[in-house]
C-alpha cells in the first residue's frame, strides 16, 4: 500500500513542480535512474507502465525505493482500468495517473485515498475530473494543447490544478511559459531521461537536468 498520503502527494507536486517519467525492463537500470532523479533532488518519479510484466519491476522498485530512496514518491503511470490501478496500488505505488479519465479508476483509487491523476483534454473532462475527486489533473497530451490552453482553463477555474505532460522541455523558455499560464508541476519523460549515443542511460546528465529544472522551477514558484 502507499507510505504517503494524497494529501503529501499533491503538496511535493506542487512543492517541487516536477514528476520525471520513466519505464525500463530491466530492475538494475530503473535502480540507477531512479537514484540518478534522488540525487538531482526529484521527490516524485512515475513509472510509466507500458512493457510486459511491468508490474513485476515496480514491485522490485518499489521495495528498492523504501529501502534506499526514503523521500522518493513512487507512482505509476499509463493506467488504463482499475485491476490494473489495485495491483500497483497493492505494490506501493503512491499515486496513479492515467492517460484518459476513467470512472472506475478514480473509485478504486478513491477507496484508498490514493491520488489518481487522470489525462483530460477538455474543460468539460476537467470539471467531470474535480467532481470524481480529483486534485491534479493531467494535461495530455500537453504539446496538442499548449500554455495558452491552461491559460484558458484557469479563467473560469481557477482552482483548477493542472500538470502537462508532452510537450513540456527543460528549458528556462519552455518552463517559464508553462508557469506563467498557472500549473502546478509538469511531467517529462525522454527530454529528461537522457540517454548516450550508445543507448545507455546518462545517469550524469539526469541528475544536472534535473538539479537545473528545480533552480528554474523554483525562482518561476517564487
Amino acid at each position: 500500500m502507499a507510505t504517503f498520503t494524497r494529501i503529501a502527494v499533491a503538496q511535493t507536486m506542487n512543492q517541487t513542480g516536477l514528476v520525471p517519467l520513466f519505464y525500463h525492463h530491466d530492475i538494475q537500470i530503473a535502480k540507477q535512474v531512479v537514484k540518478a532523479c534522488y540525487d538531482g533532488g526529484a521527490r516524485l518519479l512515475e513509472f510509466t507502465a507500458r512493457g510486459d510484466f511491468a508490474h513485476e519491476v515496480f514491485g522490485q522498485l518499489s521495495l528498492y525505493v523504501r529501502e534506499e530512496l526514503p523521500e522518493m514518491i513512487l507512482g505509476v503511470g499509463s493506467i488504463t482500468d482499475a485491476a490494473s490501478a489495485s495491483l500497483y496500488m497493492s505494490l506501493g505505488a503512491n499515486f496513479i495517473v492515467t492517460p484518459v479519465l476513467r470512472e472506475d479508476i478514480a473509485v478504486v483509487c478513491n477507496r484508498r485515498k490514493v491520488l489518481w491523476s487522470p489525462g483530460c483534454g477538455s474543460l468539460t473532462e476537467i470539471a467531470k475530473a474535480e467532481e470524481l475527486g480529483c486534485e491534479i489533473v493531467k494535461l495530455f497530451p500537453g504539446s496538442m494543447y499548449g500554455p495558452e490552453f491552461v491559460k484558458a482553463i484557469k479563467g473560469p477555474q481557477p482552482w483548477t490544478s493542472i500538470m502537462p505532460t508532452g510537450g513540456v522541455s527543460p528549458t528556462q523558455e519552455n518552463l517559464e511559459a508553462w508557469f506563467a499560464a498557472g500549473v502546478m508541476c509538469v511531467g517529462m519523460g525522454s527530454k529528461l531521461i537522457h540517454k548516450k549515443e550508445n543507448g545507455e542511460f546518462n545517469l550524469i546528465k539526469i541528475k544536472s537536468t534535473i538539479q537545473n529544472m528545480l533552480k528554474i522551477i523554483k525562482e518561476l514558484k517564487t
